[in-house]
């Protein structure tokens, strides 16, 4: 049986925790990968205690050459990385009129520019071994628009777009690229809200919750497995309905 290895961002809490944890029950070795190294080796020992094989890598997804070392480092001490879910994102909300050129540009750069740079890493590694999966994770507002959030959406969007592309470029060598667009998903960085707006976005879902992080990470856990081998190019949605 062949042991696939992932590397996931922002894989410390979240999201991205939920699908470092879910692939390593899968049986996949995992690179936990975050900015601190020291919550990244906690969800590494989290999964060590399960049974699973994990190791913690430190990265900054708003530099490019900290994107190539993180990722060269792991290949070198584990292997060829046969997965890549780019789950990094930070938000700098603010109306269009007032946003910050440097609000504007730390958004693009760490959630677009760095997902670019990580699939660019491991794709040479993907190509060698004639199989790969590049998942990304986009936004429901990615797809729908959302005040507010021109840059956090401008980069979704563009995700979208860069997973499509990258789809058609990479099909020949079995490499699949596929997008998870979550809706509403309870996690710290939507916990801040007023709990008027959490009322006003459980109205505009028609599953009346608001998902976990468990349910993106069983979306990504599919799209990473054999049995996803012939979809590519998608955008998953799980959103509970918000958008359809």
């Amino acid at each position: 049986m062949i042991v696939r290895t992932a590397f996931v961002t922002g894989a410390s809490r979240g999201i991205g925790k939920a699908c470092a944890l879910s692939l390593a029950k899968a049986g996949t070795r995992v690179i936990v990968a975050a900015r601190t190294l020291e919550t990244c080796q906690q969800v590494a020992d989290e999964i060590k205690s399960q049974g699973g094989e994990a190791f913690a890598a430190a990265i900054d997804l708003s530099s490019k050459d900290s994107i190539t070392a993180a990722i060269q480092q792991a290949a070198k001490d584990h292997g060829p990385i046969h997965i890549l879910v780019n789950n990094a994102g930070i938000t700098k909300d603010g109306l269009a009129l007032r946003m910050k050129q440097e609000d504007w540009q730390i958004v693009l750069d760490t959630n677009l520019s760095g997902a670019f740079f990580a699939s660019q890493a491991v794709m040479q590694g993907m190509m060698k071994e004639r199989w790969g999966r590049i998942i990304n994770i986009v936004s429901v507002v990615g797809e729908m628009g959302n005040a507010g959030q021109a840059n956090y959406v401008a980069a979704k969007a563009g995700l979208i777009g860069l997973t499509k592309s990258l789809a058609r470029e990479l099909a020949s060598r079995a490499i699949t690229v596929n997008a998870v667009a979550p809706g509403f998903i309870a996690t710290d960085m939507t916990a801040v809200l007023s709990e008027d707006i959490k009322q006003k976005m459980l109205g505009v879902i028609p599953l009346a919750r608001f998902g976990a992080a468990d349910d993106i990470a069983a979306a990504v856990r599919f799209l990473a497995s054999e049995e996803a081998g012939y979809i590519t190019g998608h955008v998953l949605d799980v959103n509970g309905g918000m958008y359809m």
